[in-house]
């Protein structure tokens, strides 16, 4: 038995989370666990649900749910401001209409962590979800997309998604001291990211220009952490799951087929990786 210690770190990406849905179904159907979870945005809201122990739950309500013009889209950002509806997809989804098993994710032993941006300082902070409804607004700040979502107050700052100052925090994970890390990662090996136009960026030049900066300078802090996570990966401390495929899925996705057609192929790659060998269980 090993004594290693092996973290679980998710990409956001929006409806492209649906590859981490399925890669977290199959870890679910083979009993894969970890002894930390870190989520950013979509990693995080998805990501609680493999603590929860409910298989099939991500897909299940986002192909329910996406089309609904009140719950994602146009409607939610000219009424709320916010491109998914806060009350609906927060509260009524997870509460009554595909219920999240809260009680079941408290009693995991495994910390699971969210990534939040302070639009103050421009710097990730890092929170303990101990009970997903308890918390519930540290997981909307996570996946609140800067331009078509509100700043979320928690205590006495705002915060917005923690993929603008951290898309990939497995440094984090490995300064916490643990040993190795398994990242699925939402887009393909051949992705970089491209600078953020001026016209987006602009909106928090005055009021938060520390936010703007971060924001400004995203590419830059994500395709550096692709680059790092070769490194690790050639020194056996990552193992990274990236789509194999290329599946053209807008953010705010609401084809059900699309969605399906992710998160299968998020199953088949995450079946792959536990034929090897080499994979995520330990010896």
């Amino acid at each position: 038995m090993s004594d290693e210690r092996c973290a679980l770190v998710l990409e956001g990406g929006a409806m492209r989370g649906m590859y981490t849905a399925g890669v977290l179904d199959c870890f679910m159907d083979h009993d894969i666990s970890f002894d930390a979870v870190i989520g950013v945005s979509a990693g995080a809201l998805f990501g609680v649900n493999l603590l929860s122990k409910q298989r099939g739950r991500v897909i299940r309500y986002n192909k329910r749910f996406n089309s609904d013009k009140n719950y994602m889209g146009i409607r939610p950002l000219l009424r709320e401001k916010n491109i998914v509806s806060t009350k609906y997809a927060y509260d009524t989804v997870p509460r009554e209409l595909d219920p999240f098993d809260d009680e079941e994710y408290k009693k995991s032993d495994i910390p699971f962590y969210a990534v939040v941006t302070n639009i103050r300082t421009g710097k990730p902070e890092y929170v303990q979800i101990k009970s997903v409804f308890d918390q519930m607004d540290v997981l909307r700040a996570s996946g609140s997309m800067p331009v078509v979502s509100k700043p979320v107050k928690l205590g006495h700052e705002w915060y917005l998604d923690g993929a603008v100052t951290d898309s990939i925090p497995y440094e984090h994970m490995l300064d916490m001291g643990y040993d190795r890390v398994v990242v699925v990662l939402t887009k393909p090996a051949d992705y970089i990211k491209k600078p953020m136009p001026r016209l987006f960026t602009s909106v928090y030049k005055k009021r938060f220009p520390r936010f703007y900066e971060a924001f400004s300078n995203r590419h830059i802090m994500y395709n550096y952490q692709l680059e790092h996570l070769k490194e690790l990966e050639k020194q056996g401390i990552a193992k990274v799951l990236r789509p194999s495929e290329h599946i053209k899925i807008s953010k705010i996705e609401k084809d059900p087929n699309k969605l399906e057609s992710l998160y299968q192929l998020g199953l088949r790659d995450a079946k792959r990786l536990l034929a090897d060998k080499q994979g995520v269980e330990k010896q």
